[in-house]
């Protein structure tokens, strides 16, 4: 049998954003996983690959190269791929570009966390960062708000204009207002030190952090920690790994207790938001079990494109 290779080209056009959001839903009502991450290194090149199992829906185990160098050369510094393997048998079933299933975990996630956590009747959507994740973030809030009206910010005023101009958005300079006029705040940069001030924050709002995604990182101050009713993805993958949990919680800022519950509680009947005033505060933190839900959600659409 023929394993087949999934590119974006091949995939994308058959999937939907609502549908995967659905199936990330549907895969933490079921059994939890078991995760486990390597890292090899030479040098500043470096291999990560992150491996999860899910029984009832199989293995996937997530290989990515990261060459800092190559772009020097004309080269991506990334690349990667997903092998996706039978539960019953153990047979590999696809590979699947880390592209492709990167891009729709990541967007997926943080509108799963936004269904579960900000008013249903948000009207405005602030992106703090203009790369490749906020381009899918218009995709993924506008499938579940089609009428959100959304603007972004960037350190570099040129890319967000560029972004907006794209995508109908509207650039904004002004961080710090433009988080105060926003129903929910989306923010997906590579900082390192906070750009999101907890005296910015508004009554009612949600907060979905992306970013951060080493023990170094965090977009968020201990403030808005503080303020807001604080979920994560997965607390296995988050409070002890990502600067945005670890470090606070290590200087005595939030405690473990302050986190009130991960996806999996949530999809489970977990109390999320309390009222219209609550701030809600989500950390997408990714993982690899949330690799295996979107390698099973590609698959399947594409097996009933043919």
């Amino acid at each position: 049998m023929t394993i087949p290779v999934l590119t974006r080209e091949d995939v994308e056009p058959h999937l939907d954003w609502g549908a995967l959001a659905d199936a990330l839903a549907e895969g933490h009502r079921g059994p939890r996983a078991e995760i486990g991450d390597q890292f090899l290194h030479r040098g500043a090149d470096t291999l990560l690959s992150r491996a999860a199992w899910i029984d009832g829906l199989g293995i996937a185990v997530k290989s990515v190269s990261v060459f800092p160098g190559n772009p020097e050369q004309g080269r991506p510094s990334i690349h990667g791929a997903l092998l996706l393997f039978d539960d019953a048998t153990g047979a590999v079933e696809a590979v699947i570009d880390n592209q492709l299933v990167t891009r729709w975990k990541t967007a997926a996630d943080s509108l799963l966390g936004a269904r579960l956590l900000a008013r249903p009747d948000a009207q405005s959507l602030l992106i703090v960062g203009a790369g490749p994740v906020a381009e899918s973030l218009v995709e993924a809030y506008r499938s579940h708000w089609p009428d959100i009206d959304i603007s972004v910010w960037n350190r570099t005023p040129d890319k967000a204009q560029a972004l907006a101009e794209s995508h109908g958005l509207a650039a904004v300079t002004d961080l710090a207002g433009a988080v105060g006029q926003a129903d929910i705040v989306a923010s997906a940069t590579m900082a390192r030190q906070p750009v999101l001030k907890g005296d910015w924050l508004c009554p009612g709002q949600h907060v979905d952090l992306i970013g951060a995604f080493t023990a170094e990182m965090r977009e968020a101050d201990d403030a808005a920690l503080r303020r807001a009713r604080l979920f994560v993805d997965s607390r296995e993958t988050t409070l002890d790994h990502i600067g945005e949990l670890k470090i606070p919680l290590a200087a005595g800022a939030i405690s473990r207790e302050d986190v009130l519950g991960d996806l999996y509680d949530l999809c489970n009947g977990a109390t999320g938001r309390t009222s219209g005033e609550d701030i809600t505060l989500y950390k997408n933190g990714g993982g690899a079990h949330l690799d295996l839900m979107t390698g099973r959600y590609v698959l399947q659409a594409w097996r009933g494109s043919r």
